[in-house]
């Protein structure tokens, strides 16, 4: 019988040298309303899903002010404070959202009177006198510069408000801006099996020590596309016959992917139905071969 060579996998991830959580968080954002404007229309079944995906086995929550805006956090806080031990709480600021035209617009804001408000506001949200895991929302903001952005996360680190930084939505050369003022514990970006563009930010995040948090990462449509996790059909071509192999789905097969890609990735999907989270977390369980990782990875350069 030919041997099948695998990679080799880690069941957890130390973030920032210090709190220890599975290799796959859970997404918050769709526990809003639509286009995550406003509450969450079903309250208790959105309550009983953060206690269920914390029985469940997760150990990482992630989440940001401009959900909602703030309802997220709130509804976080009210399924699960007092949080246990093991749980990690990841939260953003520097986005504000408008209505203009009957149009949403995200705007990134970053002078320091705001993100101080926006750090200190999201602890009271979520009942915490320290919030574990701080990530500035995005690297796009003009009032300030980036650098001056990330000291103003430095500065609240140091007094004990951040435990630890995390950037969204950054450039390369960004994250080398910020790891010359502080250290960066996570990174997150779009990235999945067939939105490779932040492949460099990716390698980057890694060769820095910090773990990388790919967001959207079951989708199989076009970056820019709305969310679609049935994909083209010539992504399906290559994932229905290594899916059927490990009797998973097309999206546990995704979440494998990007956990063989390194051991410091750890994808954070989102969901609203607790069967598809645990399908979610179940995704550990998958040793994908050296060949159905080459295979995957032809998929997209």
């Amino acid at each position: 019988m030919r041997k099948v060579s695998r990679v080799a996998r880690t069941t957890t991830i130390t973030l920032g040298g210090d709190l220890q959580v599975g290799r796959i968080g859970y997404g918050a954002m769709r526990l809003t309303g639509p286009n995550q404007w406003g509450e969450y229309p079903d309250r208790d079944g959105g309550i009983a899903l953060l206690r269920q995906a914390v029985e469940a086995g997760v150990t990482l929550i992630d989440t940001a002010d401009a959900y909602g805006p703030h309802t997220n956090e709130l509804l976080i806080r009210e399924a699960l404070h007092p949080y246990p031990e093991h749980l990690v709480i990841a939260t953003k600021g520097g986005f504000v959202r408008l209505v203009r035209g009957g149009l949403e617009h995200f705007h990134a804001i970053g002078n320091a009177i705001y993100l101080r408000q926006c750090a200190h506001m999201s602890a009271r949200r979520l009942g915490v006198e320290q919030i574990d895991l701080y990530y500035l929302h995005s690297g796009w903001a003009k009032d300030a510069s980036f650098e001056d952005q990330v000291g103003t996360l430095a500065e609240l680190r140091q007094e004990g408000l951040i435990r630890h930084i995390g950037l969204s939505n950054v450039t390369t050369d960004q994250l080398r801006s910020a790891r010359q003022i502080v250290d960066i514990a996570a990174v997150t970006a779009h990235f999945n099996v067939v939105a490779r563009e932040q492949a460099t930010l990716v390698d980057a995040a890694l060769e820095a020590g910090a773990v990388f948090a790919p967001w959207r990462p079951v989708s199989l449509s076009a970056p820019g596309s709305p969310d679609d996790t049935g994909g083209p059909e010539a992504v399906r071509r290559v994932l229905e016959p290594i899916a059927s192999r490990h009797g998973a789905t097309i999206s546990q097969i995704a979440l494998a992917w990007l956990l063989a890609r390194s051991p410091a990735i750890m994808p954070v999907p989102g969901t609203t139905s607790i069967a598809h989270l645990r399908e979610n977390l179940d995704a550990q369980d998958i040793e994908l071969s050296r060949e159905d990782v080459q295979s995957i990875n032809s998929i997209a350069p």
